[in-house]
């Protein structure tokens, strides 16, 4: 092994950076939580997605400014270390590596109910286990060999969406059955009422879930440390955002809605599944469930990737145990990295004893989760423009501070509006009570350190 002060590998190319940008926003997300929103409030989702999109651009703008003028793989934590205090770096960090560790349940969790589809009876718990075990595996290996995964992963189901899209503007032009009713599916799109299937309630619900579906688009600037040349990757690869979101969500949600009347799709297939299936092309559904499959894979991959490298930097800021900060012969965190693989081992059990619902529990944890990293990736940033002149930022937030703002405003929205829902409210209890853990751990953390420098 080699010292704590080693550094990572900066093997991954631009174009992985680009695939890990594009890959980062196109998980179960997407492919399974969009029937449960796409339910909640009709094709008003189209709306959901803009308003997200619209706040995930301004996070990442924010988060490329500070990672384009000091890449580190500790990302936004490294950042509130070194621009707020310890302290908040330290809350930051910890909430990250518990973010990507819930999410890679999720996905290990949303394969086995695309698998379902299927070979209907795979004990959920055993899949889980293979997946982790190999995707750990690959990981130890190099992180070139995570980067070629994740460029292959996200690939293929960036391919598939757009041909996916293809096909849909196809049938809905030329296909005579599939015309009359996307005609009539738009005609009754028009009232209000149906616009907004469940009212006011059921759009807020639904920014619930696209929050979740854009967790993760934060991996770009943590995969910045390891990058060849990030100061040209980092803002290639956060200024597609938008152009993403359009692409892979709003159309994607317009094709799905068009083809098939929204109220009747299944909440617990994948909709991409589902529609085609309803509509009588069972080989473009199986093709579908395939590539959710593979989404969910490369989320996985992203967030086992994300998770460890985000606790080998909580090791060198003197936030983690130590021990997780060494590298291996290839500068692998391999501490770190098996220790995450661990942790996610719980995905198993959860599988184990709730196998229906376990997809739910899991995903309103991690959109806690994901909402108090982007809000401190806000915060950082603040701070950062106030230690750093103006003239020595390369790469600016647009519009700020008001920007920032209505960014952190909306994310505090959302948390309330979880509160309301029955399946989200105790997620949101809980974390206060997850902060007030992490704190103690830090106040316990100084006073040890304290006593062994005393000593």
């Amino acid at each position: 092994m080699h010292d704590k002060n080693n550094k990572l590998q900066g093997k991954l190319k631009n174009r992985h950076i680009q695939m890990i940008a594009l890959g980062g926003v196109i998980g179960t997300g997407l492919f399974f939580g969009a029937a449960k929103s796409i339910q909640s409030t009709g094709p008003s989702i189209i709306l959901s997605y803009i308003l997200g999109g619209i706040v995930i651009y301004i996070i990442m703008r924010a988060l490329g400014e500070m990672t384009v003028h000091h890449p580190s793989s500790g990302s936004f934590s490294d950042y509130a270390n070194r621009y707020i205090n310890n302290y908040t770096g330290f809350i930051a960090g910890w909430t990250a590596w518990f973010e990507y560790t819930v999410v890679c349940m999720v996905e290990l969790t949303a394969v086995t109910f695309f698998l379902d589809y299927w070979i209907p009876g795979l004990p959920h718990w055993l899949i889980c286990l293979g997946l982790l075990a190999v995707f750990t595996s690959v990981q130890l290996v190099s992180v070139k060999m995570f980067g070629e995964f994740e460029f292959w992963f996200a690939g293929i189901k960036i391919a598939a969406i757009l041909m996916m899209l293809f096909f849909s503007a196809y049938l809905v032009t030329f296909n005579p059955h599939i015309h009359a009713g996307t005609v009539e599916n738009l005609h009754s799109y028009q009232s209000l009422d149906v616009f907004f299937a469940s009212g006011t309630k059921g759009f807020f619900f639904s920014l619930a879930i696209v929050i979740f579906s854009f967790g993760g688009t934060e991996f770009v600037s943590i995969a910045a440390g390891e990058a060849e040349n990030p100061r040209k990757s980092i803002p290639r690869a956060i200024s597609g955002v938008i152009l993403r979101i359009i692409l892979f969500y709003v159309l994607t949600m317009i094709a799905i809605i068009c083809l098939y009347p929204f109220n009747k799709l299944n909440a617990h297939v994948s909709p991409f599944v589902d529609v085609f299936k309803q509509i009588g092309i069972n080989q473009a559904a199986d093709v579908m469930n395939a590539v959710a499959i593979t989404a969910a894979l490369s989320a996985f991959n992203s967030c086992l990737y994300a998770g460890s490298r985000m606790l080998f930097s909580l090791a060198k800021q003197g936030s983690a145990p130590s021990k997780f900060a060494l590298t291996n012969n290839v500068n692998i965190p391999r501490n770190a990295l098996l220790f995450t693989s661990v942790c996610i081992l719980i995905s198993v059990a959860v599988n184990y004893i709730f196998p229906e619902q376990a997809i739910m529990y899991l995903l309103t944890i991690a959109t806690c989760a994901i909402l108090t990293v982007w809000f401190l990736i806000l915060l950082t940033q603040i701070y950062f423009r106030k230690h750093t002149p103006i003239e020595k930022i390369d790469y600016k937030l647009i519009l700020f501070p008001f920007s920032n703002i209505f960014a952190m405003c909306f994310l505090v929205m959302v948390m309330f509006i979880m509160l309301w829902i029955d399946d989200m409210r105790m997620s949101v209890i809980v974390t206060p009570l997850w902060l007030f853990a992490l704190s103690m751990l830090y106040v316990f953390q100084k006073k040890a350190q304290k006593k062994r420098i005393n000593h």
